[in-house]
């Protein structure tokens, strides 16, 4: 089995749901597909490339707290999962985690601190913005404890200079589930002694902490297969343990620079990786982490 951990889907612009985040919405208008990635779409790609099951995180084409596409991918398709976006701060953050989780196979939320707290989505998505809004919502206690209630995957699209907020709240809350997407941002060219990067891979000190080496194409300064990414996967294999790193692919969105399938035999050059090694990244890892 091969699993994807990190794809996203949307489905078309209806009058219930219509499509207001410009800056996401443009994004998706240039990639090299119709402006509608549905489910059914998607899992035809998987299909084509090999992938069992998938993970899905919304794609806020809508207003980014509107997670309707989200919870009808998880109800309708058995080999996919949905993960939705949240407000920690909204007064009603906990019941909307709760309903959010209420749907089967829904098995987390993503929050992302790249972005401002004020104008979340609405910026270029490849930018990064050194928030620190992340450190403030530690003390939105509700939500944290509706967290632990419903057993809510906590999923961080956060840069890697901001592993020490992370890290303030792995200790406020050690016994959440905690995902780091796409190596925290950190490029390949990234050295690893780097302070910011050290913290971030220290963060699996935690168990409940893992790190997804997502997204190797857009971390990589080098062409298929992406081998000056290979140091990277295999220092936190080894720093972290090969039960807490796990493999995602970022498609469609990683599409402008590569095809599904790409994204997933690179890591077939890879000597320095075992077969036991892809096996966990792209099947053990992210389903134990997330206990689904």
């Amino acid at each position: 089995m091969v699993i994807d951990a990190h794809t996203h889907a949307w489905g078309p612009e209806v009058e219930d749901h219509p499509w207001t985040t410009e800056p996401i919405v443009a994004a998706v208008e240039e990639l090299p597909i119709e402006t509608e990635y549905t489910a059914e779409v998607l899992l035809e790609d998987m299909d084509a490339v090999g992938i069992d099951e998938a993970f899905v995180i919304g794609l806020p084409v809508t207003h980014w707290l509107d997670n309707w596409y989200v919870k009808e991918v998880a109800r309708e398709y058995d080999r996919l999962y949905g993960i939705g976006l949240l407000d920690p701060f909204a007064d009603d953050a906990a019941d909307a985690l709760r309903d959010l989780l209420a749907v089967d196979d829904v098995v987390g939320f993503r929050l992302a601190t790249v972005y401002p707290r004020d104008e979340m989505y609405e910026v270029d998505p490849g930018d990064t913005v050194q928030t620190d809004w992340l450190r403030d919502a530690v003390g939105e206690t509700d939500f944290w404890e509706a967290c632990a209630e419903t057993d809510a995957a906590v999923t961080l699209l956060a840069h890697y200079q901001q592993s020490d907020q992370i890290q303030d709240l792995v200790d406020a809350y050690p016994d959440l589930t905690y995902v780091v997407d796409h190596f925290g941002r950190a490029e390949a060219s990234v050295p690893r002694d780097d302070p910011d990067l050290q913290r971030l891979v220290g963060l699996c000190e935690n168990e409940n902490v893992l790190l997804k080496a997502s997204a190797i194409p857009a971390i990589s300064n080098e062409p298929f297969p992406h081998l000056d990414v290979e140091e990277r996967i295999r220092w936190l294999l080894d720093e972290c343990g090969r039960e807490q790193v796990a493999w995602g692919s970022d498609y469609q969105f990683i599409s402008p620079v590569t095809d599904y399938e790409s994204t997933l035999t690179c890591l077939d050059h890879m000597d320095s990786l075992s077969d036991g090694d892809v096996e966990w990244l792209t099947e053990r890892s992210f389903k134990r982490h997330l206990d689904v």
